[in-house]
């Protein structure tokens, strides 16, 4: 039996319009800059967030350690999210390999950072103290429910760190749910920031990669650092012709899983025992909750829907999180709706 995975888009396998590009894909040598294929990725996703040039990455993490590192020196300090991605998984790579210190910032529900935060954690002029350097904002964001981080709010935080001489870097791995959900184009939410990484091996379905994309200057600094962690690919074209395809076919079709999201969150909503965050979802991913009383845990209750073949997420001891993306139809939605309901029955 196939099962019905929820985990997260990044399950995703790559299309059969990928494989096939994969497999005719001119190739080059990377590290050179002679991949035609890799550049051509390169060249799509600088226009598609309005930047003067991207670099090709073996993952989201790799992208915000080369974009953090570029940005900062040892002893710099970045502002972040206490939810954020770059300082909850990405396994302190900031501060082990570029001795960059983090200050983390409380996120507020919807995921954002409040300005007078950033304000009060702008270090003054003393040699006691690091330097503020850097402002990291995540979009969608993962932890705060999959939700989107407005224009508005960028423009004013982007303008406000300027105004101060920081940079600010957007982990927008899913930027284009985000630019799907608020209506506007991703070139748009990435125009305020200095630079941007999104990923292609998530809802955009390529099988590896993501792309860091920022000012020419900005990118030539990230090639050597990208070099230095080990993440520079020779006929990395095959990889990359498939997220060229990603990039062509993928991004109109997000609409679609945020649709079935909302299928998957009115169907929950129904199964007692079930309680769903308030505003779920957001885009893609569907947060719920166990209700007291029900006698199983998350762990006892994943594996039940295992056995009936679902997989979800499990992100604290009485939520769940699931995430659609291309290979959930509406029959995995009903299907995993029963599932739940099945297996809370047993649980009540």
């Amino acid at each position: 039996m196939e099962c019905i995975d929820l985990r997260s888009d990044t399950i995703t396998r790559p299309t059969p319009a990928m494989r096939e590009a994969m497999a005719k894909a001119p190739v080059g040598d990377d590290v050179y800059g002679e991949d035609p294929t890799v550049n051509r990725l390169q060249e799509m996703a600088a226009e598609k967030m309005g930047k003067e040039a991207g670099l090709f990455v073996a993952s989201g993490t790799m992208g915000n350690l080369a974009a953090i590192l570029s940005h900062c020196q040892r002893g710099d300090e970045v502002m972040v999210g206490n939810k954020a991605h770059t300082f909850l998984f990405e396994a302190g790579g900031i501060s082990a390999l570029g001795g960059v210190h983090s200050c983390q910032l409380p996120n507020r529900p919807d995921g954002s950072l409040a300005l007078e935060h950033i304000r009060a954690a702008i270090r003054p002029e003393d040699p006691h103290e690091p330097i503020s350097r850097l402002v990291c904002l995540e979009n969608t964001h993962n932890r705060c429910g999959g939700t989107c981080q407005s224009l508005a709010y960028t423009c004013e935080v982007a303008a406000f760190a300027h105004e101060r001489g920081l940079k600010v870097h957007l982990d927008g791995a899913r930027i284009f749910n985000a630019a799907t959900a608020l209506g506007v184009p991703a070139k748009a939410l990435a125009d305020p920031v200095d630079s941007v990484t999104f990923c292609l091996s998530k809802g955009l379905c390529a099988p590896v990669g993501s792309v860091l994309c920022g000012t020419k200057e900005f990118i030539a600094r990230a090639r050597r650092i990208r070099k230095m962690a080990g993440g520079g690919m020779r006929q990395a074209g095959i990889l990359a012709a498939a997220g060229i395809v990603a990039l062509e076919t993928m991004v109109d079709r997000l609409a679609e899983d945020h649709a079935r999201a909302r299928q998957l969150a009115d169907g929950l909503r129904n199964v007692p025992g079930l309680v769903l965050e308030t505003g779920t979802p957001a885009t893609n991913m569907v947060f719920v909750s166990l209700l007291p009383g029900i006698k199983s845990n998350v762990g006892e209750i994943r594996e039940a829907l295992k056995a009936q073949g679902v997989l979800v997420g499990v992100s604290s001891e009485s939520r769940f999180r699931l995430v659609t993306h291309y290979w959930i139809d509406d029959s995995a939605v009903n299907q995993t709706v029963r599932a739940f309901g099945a297996v809370l029955a047993a649980s009540g």
